[in-house]
């Protein structure tokens, strides 16, 4: 493909493309999703993910119906990131999108439940130890020598099954031999062998070190020697001679080789030698670094294969070790998939992720089941239901926990559930609650939500309080024509809404559920059952949040106020929770 065909790329981009990677090493890097390599090119970030999402997957960008349903897919794409070990993974993760073949979602699955069940194995100090390897490759950048150094690492974990089989079968003596290659040989600007990599070597720089540096300060040395009270001139070739050996560490005949025999003065004598003392010491550094460096060459040639293989291990198993993270972190298990004539989405035990990441917040699991599905004590068939209930009841959670599983599910990657089934959907129609009442907010929202409906493909619908975008008796009509849209053409849907019972009748194939709180805390905060009663409208309790507000008035003015309201929800109700409260207490 010509760079201007892929999504995102206009003239522009295209140019930045070219002049910095070249047109050819761009298409491969927009291929095989390489984030880095657009970003080191100038393109910003995000950019440069949005590109390649489309361009690796972008069918399954396409099921993402909605500005909602694309919001969600990147919170849980931010999530997964957090349990990344190296930047790259983390870049990889990013362009991670929904698959809209089933075999590709079942084979990520394997890899990453194989790298969460080899992962979830390993000691606590061989995690550690893997973990830190990776962070040296990531503070190289992902070198060649930093990919050895961590795949020895894996290696000494002594693992070898799921994404570790790939290393499973290099040799550590191998490895371990082109590791100190590599690291010889990372020195730069003209000195091709790193210090510490040969002690000869290293000898023989300090020497022309000490000798330059002496010849730097060739008259203060002579004025030196004559301050000790030398002046005859074998005295004075004594003297030098001992200062050479002992503040250059070069050797006697090197020395005594160096020292002219026709010097005419004590300046020509020192010059002379320091001058044949740096050209000999240069050739032998020059020597010793050229047969050191061949020898670490022929190491790296003899290992090459090894290394390549190390190399591009590294990268694929730090990519399934973070996602096998993610899934270990929130305790995700694998999917069902469910097609043929079948459709469903059913959870059991489900975590909202969202939920789940706050630190200190409590999750309540919930089991909840659309369509043809098997989970016991919730009505089998039903494809579409109108979920009702109390303000804060968790209403907008649970459609937040449908959509996270599908869209993980479709990604083939773990689901936070204990069991779940999913039918991969051609449409995912998500609608948070958005309290704007105009006529703009209501044609747009319908806009985005009815055509996926309409396109002939399997859409799941979940929608959050589309009353609040009207008034609620135009509300409740459309809302009721959404639900038997829904039904109409075999699509899964959970239609949140307080307009229940203005909804009546619904169609055959669609029940109501409720969310029910129960009461208030000790401390006076709302207690809610957030798992759904099926078959049950809920209530919304306004007599306990009026209850609150009359415990916690601030004076008796403002008490006076919410007993008003008191006595409009029903003051025996009020003073009936508020008494449970304190006996709870």
């Amino acid at each position: 493909m010509r760079l201007e065909e892929y999504w995102g790329v206009g003239p522009k981009t295209r140019e930045t493309l070219v002049e910095e990677l070249g047109a050819e090493r761009a298409v491969r890097a927009i291929e095989s999703g390489d984030v880095r390599a657009l970003a080191d090119a100038g393109l910003p970030r995000g950019r440069a993910t949005r590109i390649l999402r489309r361009a690796t997957g972008g069918a399954g960008m396409d099921t993402l119906a909605t500005s909602d349903a694309r919001a969600a897919y990147k919170e849980l794409l931010d999530l997964a990131v957090e349990h990344a070990v190296t930047d790259r993974a983390a870049d990889r993760i990013r362009v991670l999108t929904p698959l809209t073949d089933r075999e590709a979602m079942d084979e990520r699955l394997d890899s990453v439940l194989a790298a969460r069940d080899a992962w979830a194995e390993l000691p606590a100090e061989d995690r550690e130890a893997v973990l830190a390897a990776y962070d040296r490759y990531d503070d190289r950048d992902g070198s060649e020598r930093a990919a050895v150094e961590a795949a020895l690492a894996l290696l000494e974990a002594d693992v070898d099954s799921g994404p570790f089989e790939t290393i499973a079968d290099l040799e550590r003596e191998t490895l371990a031999e082109a590791s100190a290659a590599l690291s010889a040989l990372d020195g730069d600007g003209r000195n091709r062998v790193r210090e510490g990599a040969d002690d000869e070597l290293d000898r023989l720089r300090t020497a022309l070190g000490a000798v330059e540096d002496m010849d730097a300060n060739a008259l203060e040395v002579i004025e030196d020697l004559r301050a000790d009270g030398v002046h005859d001139v074998q005295g004075f070739r004594d003297a030098f001679e001992d200062r050479l050996l002992s503040e250059t560490q070069v050797t006697i005949d090197r020395v005594r080789e160096a020292m002219p025999t026709d010097a005419a003065d004590a300046t020509d004598f020192v010059g002379g030698t320091l001058r044949r003392l740096r050209s000999d010491l240069r050739e032998a550094v020059d020597e010793r670094e050229e047969t050191v460096a061949t020898e670490f060459e022929e190491t790296l040639e003899a290992a090459s294969e090894d290394v390549s293989q190390a190399v591009s291990a590294v990268d694929e198993i730090a990519f399934h070790l973070s996602l096998a993270r993610f899934a270990l972190a929130y305790d995700c298990t694998r999917p069902r998939f469910i097609g043929g004539d079948r459709a469903a989405v059913s959870v059991v035990g489900a975590r909202n992720l969202t939920v789940a990441a706050r630190d200190g917040e409590s999750v309540q699991p919930i089991t909840y089941a659309l369509g043809d599905h098997d989970v016991a004590d919730v009505p089998d068939g039903d494809r579409v239901a109108v979920l009702t209930g109390a303000n804060s009841g968790g209403k907008t959670t649970l459609l937040e926990t449908l959509c996270q599983v599908v869209l993980l599910a479709t990604m083939g990657l773990p689901v936070p559930a204990e069991r779940a089934e999913v039918t991969p959907v051609d449409a995912l129609v998500f609608h948070r609650r958005h309290a704007s009442f105009n006529a703009g907010v209501l044609e747009s929202t319908l806009r985005s939500i009815v055509p996926p409906l309409s396109g002939g493909g399997r859409t799941l619908m979940l929608v959050d309080e589309f009353e609040a975008i009207t008034e609620p008796g135009s509300a409740a009509d459309l809302l009721h024509g959404l639900v038997t849209l829904t039904v109409g053409r075999d699509a899964l849907g959970v239609f949140v809404t307080h307009l229940a019972d203005d909804l009546e009748p619904l169609p055959e194939e669609a029940r109501v559920d409720g969310i029910f709180a129960e009461g208030l805390s000790p401390d006076l905060e709302l207690q809610v059952d957030y798992q759904p009663r099926f078959g049950t409208v809920g209530r919304s309790t306004p007599e306990f949040i009026v209850s609150r507000l009359v415990a916690d008035a601030a004076d008796r003015t403002e008490r006076a106020g919410f007993e008003t309201l008191a006595e409009a929800v029903g003051n025996d109700v009020v003073q009936r929770t508020l008494a449970d409260a304190r006996w709870d207490a």
